[in-house]
C-alpha cells in the first residue's frame, strides 16, 4: 500500500506546545483568585487539593510532586498523602472519606495507577463528585456524556480542547479519531469532539485495519500508550496530531509519547511534542478544577 504520507513534500508543522497556553491558564486562575480575595476578605479558606499516592511509583512521584508544586505556586493548600504499596482496599476507603469530610479540600486527586490489589473504580466512586477534580466519578462521566454541566471534565481531554481552542485549530465538521478507550482519556475525550460538532471515531486494540482508520482523520487524537506507535503510514497529509503518550523509550529511557515525532512531524499540519505538550495541559486543568471547585463550594 502506498504510504499517502510520503507521497507529500515534507513542511514544518505547527508546534502545539502546551507552556504558552498551560501558563496562560494559570495565570489567570491566579488572577481570578486575587480578585477573589479582595471581594471576600472575610473567606480565609483557601482553595484545597489534596493528592493519594499509594506506593512508590517513581512516576508518580514525579507526577505527583509536580502538581503539588503548582498549587503552592498559586497560593492553594496543597496536600499529599503518600500511603504505603500493601494499603488496604478499606484503608484507602477511610482515607478518601476523611478527605470527602475535610472543609479545606475542594480537589481529591487518586493518583493512578494503583497497586493490582486496589480497585480504581470502585475508590474513584467513594470520591465526592464535587471533589472529583480528575473527573473520573460515575457521576461526572454520566453528565459529561449526557451534555450538561459535570463539577469537573477530565483534566487531559480538556486540556487538548484547550489546546486546539489557542492555536485556533477548528473542530466543527472535522473527522476526528480517538485512538484508545479509556474512562481516563478516549471516552471523555471523543465526547468533548462530539459535543465541539465533530464526526467522531474510536479505534482500539481490536479495531481492524486501524490505519485505514486514522488515515481519514482530520484531528487524529492518539493515546494508547504505546511508545512511537503511531508512524507516518498511519497519518492523513495535513492532519491535526494530538500525541496524549508518557512512555520511557526502552532503548533510551526518554520520555517519548506514542507518535514517532520525528517521523510523522513532517507529514501533519500540526502537533504536539512530549514533553512539553498536553501532559503541561493535565496539570493546568487540574488546578482549573480545583479552582472551579473552590468556587461553587463557597
Amino acid at each position: 500500500m502506498m504510504n499517502l504520507a510520503t507521497s507529500q513534500t515534507a513542511k514544518e508543522p505547527l508546534l502545539l506546545a502546551g507552556k504558552p497556553v498551560a501558563d496562560a491558564l494559570l495565570a489567570s486562575i491566579a488572577a481570578a483568585f486575587e480578585a477573589f480575595k479582595r471581594e471576600n476578605p472575610h473567606i480565609k479558606t483557601l482553595p484545597g487539593l489534596a493528592v493519594v499516592q499509594v506506593g512508590s511509583n517513581p512516576a508518580s512521584q514525579v507526577y505527583v510532586n509536580k502538581k503539588a508544586k503548582v498549587a503552592k505556586e498559586l497560593g492553594f493548600h496543597s496536600e499529599i498523602h503518600r500511603l504505603p504499596v500493601e494499603t488496604t482496599q478499606a484503608d484507602l476507603l477511610a482515607c478518601l472519606e476523611a478527605l470527602n469530610a475535610d472543609a479545606n479540600i475542594h480537589g481529591v486527586l487518586l493518583q493512578l495507577p494503583l497497586p493490582s490489589h486496589l480497585s480504581a473504580s470502585q475508590l474513584q466512586a467513594v470520591i465526592l463528585p464535587e471533589k472529583d477534580v480528575d473527573g473520573f466519578h460515575p457521576h461526572n462521566l454520566g453528565l459529561l456524556l449526557a451534555g450538561q454541566n459535570p463539577f469537573s471534565i477530565p483534566c487531559t481531554p480538556a486540556g487538548v480542547m484547550r489546546l486546539l481552542a489557542h492555536y485556533q485549530l477548528s473542530v466543527a465538521g472535522k473527522h476526528a479519531v480517538v485512538v484508545g478507550r479509556s474512562n481516563i482519556v478516549g471516552k471523555p475525550m471523543a465526547q468533548l469532539l462530539l459535543q465541539a460538532d465533530a464526526t467522531v471515531t474510536i479505534c482500539h486494540s481490536k479495531t481492524p485495519d486501524i490505519e485505514a482508520i486514522t488515515r481519514q482523520a482530520d484531528i487524529l487524537v492518539v493515546a494508547i500508550g504505546i511508545p512511537h506507535w503511531l508512524k507516518p503510514s498511519a497519518v492523513k497529509p495535513s492532519a491535526v496530531v494530538i500525541d496524549v503518550g508518557i512512555n520511557r523509550h526502552p532503548q533510551t529511557d526518554k520520555l517519548v509519547g506514542d507518535v514517532d515525532f520525528e517521523a510523522v512531524s513532517p507529514f501533519c499540519s500540526a502537533i504536539t511534542p512530549v514533553p512539553g505538550g498536553i501532559g503541561l495541559m493535565t496539570i493546568a486543568e487540574l488546578m482549573h478544577n480545583t479552582w472551579q471547585n473552590f468556587i461553587k463550594q463557597n
